[in-house]
This record gives C-alpha cells, structure tokens and sequence, in this order.
C-alpha cells in the first residue's frame, strides 16, 4: 500500500477505500500504515470517503494542497477535497 500511495500525483487524492481496493486490504488498515509513519510517502494526498484529510493535520495538510494546486472546496466544516477533479486511479498512468 505505501507503493500506491507513493505513486498518487502532486494536485490529486485518493481516498483510503479506492487505496484499500488497490491494495488488497481495508481502509482501517490505510489508516493505520500512514499513521505509524516510518516512511518518506505524501500521506497528505489520501483523504477520506468526504474528501477530508487527516484531523490532527488539518491545517498542514490544507498548506500542502495549496502547493500543489490540489482542486479544493470550503463547507461549513473546513477545507475539503473536490473529489470529482482531484480523485486519482494508479490505472490512469496507463491511460
């Protein structure tokens, strides 16, 4: 999983399901990898099902994908991912 995670683009997302789908475990599993950390990965660019990174990072993260020109919406909650323009496939690099 850190592979699929390591190969999602600068400005793109994927959420820890469609990484879970990739790599053949669950999303708590995701979670847990990323958070434990020991690995050099843009763990920013996973977020969950609703398009929001990782609480206890928010505002890091949120500066990250300003950087990156990661496609961004504001709701009453905070910063959230768009989705529909940022949401990334590793199948896309055989597109």
């Amino acid at each position: 999983m850190v592979e699929v995670v390591d190969s999602i683009p600068e400005g793109r997302v994927m959420t820890y399901g469609a990484v879970a789908r990739v790599a053949g475990t669950g999303a708590r599993a995701v979670g847990r990898v990323l958070h434990d950390g020991g690995h050099d990965i843009p763990w920013w660019r996973v977020v969950d099902a609703g398009g929001r990174p990782y609480g206890a990072a928010t505002e890091y993260v949120r500066k990250r994908f300003l950087e990156e020109s990661t496609p961004l919406d504001v709701d009453r909650r905070g910063t959230v991912v768009n989705l529909a323009t940022a949401s990334w496939s590793p199948d896309e690099r055989h597109a």
